[in-house]
């Protein structure tokens, strides 16, 4: 009976002639027979993710599955992914196959007690990676590394007509899941910007401004969710929040400047909750790090401080500012220079942070304080990306470098860590790297910067370099020693878009833990 339903799913397959290819399901060694009553497996079943596939199982009793996708060679590691639940019926996302390749997926069943019931192969074969994608260059690689892949938010096609194009390679710098959404309905023309991140259910979550709509996809490449943003556009970020709302960097319609306005959108209903008018809270007219009258802050990135409930907004061409709910500053992390009046009347200056020296001493150097120079303990971010509070409530971000001290100073970029006090209303740099290795690694703009509690590392990916050509990094350092534990080299020779290989780099899990 099974095999007659596996002949027939074959030649239905045959006779739609859809895109997606059904794979052979002729076990090469038994074990499951008795417990398997239906099957079906699918490579790319959206159309959209050419290495991934769906598997479908109905069973005779409750099982948890276990795939594994076999190494590439025989001293590759195989991937492993045991789905928690017991059931009698499954459809489940097949993640990581390689290209070009016949793959072996390796099925297991376990009963309640956990004990193995069988297991059986299946082969599935991949196409050729879409010549769009990087090359991958491993450069340093140890076993203190976190584990998992790296979702790179590539950018991809150098026409803008052209969607970009999301993918996951692993620790050997093998491509194991792309997204192509040249055929989408809707995100034909996705630009994500900063870029594409996880929700903590599992799926996959962005802002496609082209469409002017936030998007929760799953590894599949279904769209699970869209969230329009009436009288808005989507630029940049969108972070969600521990309510599961959604907090998103916005220009509104209707007014003369862009990029200015932060908003929160309802995850059930779809409305917006809460604006944050950067018009309001800061100074529109300030000019010191940019003459441009209509993108006058330029956001590029948001954290939140669940302690205090307020945001921290990355302003590219004026600083890094934290807001409370009511859209007031607490505070001010830039060079001191030209904070005057806010458009709701505040003394600016009233919220700049004062720089300690190691030793918790202020520095009263005015020329450290407004930024023409640097101090041996302490200098400020300039153009900076990614804010990221830690567990232990300091600052992070890509402090990119971008005429630092206005200009004169060589050009470098770093990962800085910042401990702020917003009472006291003083800020310490407690941690950096990046600036010994001078324009190796220097981006004057996206990139990101990742601080990882398990295994005190910090990931440090520039993503706009073009020391002999275009490309982009990701460096993994020790914290306590700033050794590297892991660098690997994305790389396009041809001409990219805007000169960008990436915006920024996530290390997680292919297949998701849902929280």
């Amino acid at each position: 009976m099974k095999f007659s339903f596996r002949i027939f799913l074959l030649s239905f397959w045959l006779i739609i002639g859809c895109d997606s290819s059904p794979q052979d399901l002729e076990s090469t060694e038994m074990g499951l027979e008795s417990y398997i009553t239906s099957e079906s497996l699918i490579l790319n079943p959206t159309g959209y993710v050419p290495l991934a596939a769906e598997l479908t199982l109905e069973t005779s009793e409750a099982v948890q599955v276990e795939l594994e996708i076999e190494g590439l060679t025989p001293n590759s590691d195989p991937l492993l992914h045991r789905f928690p639940q017991l059931s009698s019926s499954f459809t489940l996302p097949v993640l990581g196959l390689y290209p070009s390749h016949r793959n072996t997926l390796r099925i297991r069943f376990y009963n309640s007690q956990n004990r193995l019931l069988g297991e059986e192969t299946r082969s599935i074969d991949t196409a050729q990676l879409i010549p769009e994608l990087p090359t991958i260059n491993v450069l340093v690689q140890t076993d203190r590394a976190k584990p998992g892949m790296n979702l790179v938010s590539y950018f991809g096609h150098i026409n803008p007509e052209l969607p970009q194009i999301p993918f996951m390679f692993d620790e050997l710098g093998h491509i194991r899941w792309y997204a192509n959404m040249d055929t989408h309905p809707v995100l034909n023309r996705l630009f994500y910007d900063v870029g594409v991140e996880r929700l903590r259910n599992g799926n996959l979550y962005f802002g496609d401004g082209y469409s002017g709509r936030l998007v929760e996809m799953d590894m599949l490449g279904r769209v699970i969710h869209e969230w329009p943003l009436h009288g808005y556009s989507f630029h940049h970020h969108v972070l969600e929040l521990p309510s599961g709302n959604l907090l998103a960097t916005v220009s509104k319609h209707g007014i003369p400047t862009i990029e200015d306005h932060i908003i929160e959108i309802d995850r059930e209903s779809g409305t917006i909750a809460q604006v944050w008018d950067l018009r309001q809270s800061l100074d529109q007219h300030r000019r010191i790090w940019t003459s441009n009258p209509r993108d006058w802050i330029h956001c590029n990135g948001l954290a939140y401080d669940e302690l205090t409930d307020a945001i921290i907004v990355s302003g590219r061409t004026q600083g890094t500012i934290k807001l409370t709910r009511d859209n007031e500053v607490v505070w001010i992390l830039a060079p001191h220079r030209g904070w005057e009046q806010s458009g709701d009347g505040t003394d600016l200056s009233t919220k700049l942070l004062q720089p300690l020296d190691a030793d918790g001493s202020p520095i009263t150097d005015s020329r450290l304080l407004e930024g023409w120079i640097n101090h041996s303990d302490f200098s400020w971010s300039w153009y900076q990306h990614a804010p990221e509070l830690t567990p232990r409530g300091t600052l992070f971000q890509f402090d990119n470098g971008d005429n630092r001290n206005y200009g004169g100073a060589p050009s470098y970029s770093r990962a800085v860590e910042y401990a702020i006090d917003d009472q006291n209303m003083t800020v310490q740099q407690v941690w950096e790297y990046g600036q010994s290795r001078g324009h190796q690694t220097y981006s004057g703009i996206v990139s990101d910067v990742d601080y990882h509690s398990e295994q005190n590392t910090v990931v440090f990916m520039p993503g706009a370099n073009y020391v002999n050509g275009p490309n982009g990094k990701t460096i993994e350092v020790d914290y306590d020693s700033k050794e590297v534990v892991y660098e690997a080299e994305i790389r396009r020779e041809s001409e990219v878009q805007y000169g960008i290989i990436f915006h920024r780099v996530e290390r997680l899990p292919i297949h998701p833990t849902v929280e």
